[in-house]
């Protein structure tokens, strides 16, 4: 089982992409499903208003998280396959949004990441997250450049365009993955 992980920007397109690498048949988890689970909506909002604007708030309640969703991402891929189509049932995927800042790059067989220009991740985040462009701004500034994090990936996805246009690279992904045995 290779062990996949799908990494990008906030507002990239990971979890539309990750949606159509399920309608394909691979499996994926996400890690901030994981912590959806952990930490309920209410409190995510409140403590999103302090870790975006303090650091050492952010490094602390990451310290607390990580080892979890972590736990969880070994787990997903330990377990046996469920409902994995079988031309892609020898990998899967793990959508793990801070994969290179918290340095689990390593646990890794093949790193893939969506990118998008910064312009776009700021237009998504207005639009469909409901953000200021500040907000958009300050949660850009908290994370890796996406440019750092296709350099370091196996393959970029690039996601400026339509759904329609990131469901045909789902599927390109898909037989690239083939390919890679």
């Amino acid at each position: 089982m290779k062990r996949i992980a799908l990494t990008g920007g906030i507002a990239c397109g990971k979890s539309l992409l990750a949606k159509y690498l399920n309608d394909i048949g691979v499996e994926t988890l996400d890690a901030d499903d994981v912590v959806h689970e952990l930490i309920p909506a209410e409190e995510r909002r409140r403590l999103a208003k302090t870790v975006f604007s303090n650091p050492a708030e952010r490094k602390a309640l990451e310290a607390r998280i990580h080892p979890v969703v972590r736990r969880r991402i070994d787990d997903f891929f330990a377990s046996p396959g469920g409902s994995q189509s079988p031309a892609t049932a020898h990998f899967r995927i793990a959508i793990v949004p801070l994969l290179f800042e918290v340095h689990w790059e390593k646990d890794y067989d093949i790193i893939l990441c969506v990118a998008s220009s910064r312009e776009k991740q700021v237009e998504r985040m207005v639009e469909t997250r409901g953000y200021s462009p500040e907000e958009a701004t300050a949660r850009l500034a908290a994370q890796m450049p996406v440019a750092e994090k296709e350099a370091k990936s196996h393959y970029t996805i690039r996601n400026d365009g339509t759904a329609e246009e990131l469901r045909v690279e789902a599927e390109r992904l898909v037989s690239w993955l083939k390919a890679q045995g």
